[in-house]
Formats: structure tokens, sequence, C-alpha cells
């Protein structure tokens, strides 16, 4: 996916989340910010060896709670 959304917004610059490629689900075009699968990225976590709650402590408090500026990545939380 992100290979599709560098090749197709060549001109932009997007704000990538280490790691978390396979959870990408697609651009907000108006502010041209990476969306992020919050199920997806625990998912990442938790094949890393981390529980559950370790992966939603680690995602919560280092990787969605970060604010790193106008492009920071925006986090759907499809886990419901």
């Amino acid at each position: 996916m992100l290979e599709q959304i560098i090749e197709q917004y060549y001109e932009e610059e997007f704000l990538i989340a280490d790691g978390f490629d396979d959870a990408i689900l697609g651009v907000e075009e108006n502010s041209m910010r990476i969306i992020y699968s919050v199920s997806k990225c625990l998912e990442i976590l938790q094949k890393e060896d981390m529980s559950y709650e370790d992966a939603m402590e680690h995602f919560t408090y280092n990787v969605s709670g970060a604010y790193v500026g106008d492009k920071t990545p925006i986090w759907c939380w499809d886990n419901f």
C-alpha cells in the first residue's frame, strides 16, 4: 500500500510510522496524512512478542500519543 501511495502522490511528503507499513489503510487527501489501522498496528506489536495489554500501552503512549507536526498520521480506531 505504501508504495502505491508514494507512487500516486509522488510530489507529497508523508510521515511514516516505522514498522507499521502493513497497517496502512490509505491517505486523507485534504491534509495528505497517512491513515493507519490501530487493530493492525496492535497485531504487528503482538507479533513482536507483546501481550495485547503491553501492545496497547506501547501503542497509545509511544505511537499514537506522539504529535510530530502537521503530517502526524491519522490513527483509525477500527478495533470495536
